[in-house]
């Protein structure tokens, strides 16, 4: 039997999470092993930003973007399953990457 490891990333974490929910309910409906979700680090990007260009320079704006991800990892995959996760229907900004691994 054959291993999928799916990551989930967004920007927003309930999003994420919602995602997951999705993902293991559709694989314990295929009778396969779940093993998650397992968080994992998040990524934090910072952009800092001239307030006004010509005078000023110190006045600055920081602004943050963060990208929280989840790992799933399923045995016992079926190939209906892996078709399924395929097509799962997810919110509108949420990624997802599925790998099979042997």
């Amino acid at each position: 039997m054959a291993k999928l490891e799916i990551k989930i990333k967004a920007f927003e974490a309930n999003l994420v999470d919602d995602a997951a929910k999705k993902v293991i309910l559709l694989a314990k409906a295929e009778k396969a092993d779940v093993s998650g979700p397992i968080p994992l680090p998040t990524r934090r990007e910072i952009v800092t930003i001239l307030r006004s260009v010509h005078v000023n320079k110190k006045s600055r704006e920081q602004f943050e973007s963060r990208t929280h991800k989840r790992l799933i990892v399923l045995s016992n995959v079926s190939k209906t399953l892996v078709d399924k996760a395929k097509r799962l229907e997810l919110p509108a900004g949420v990624q997802i990457t599925i790998k099979s691994v042997e």
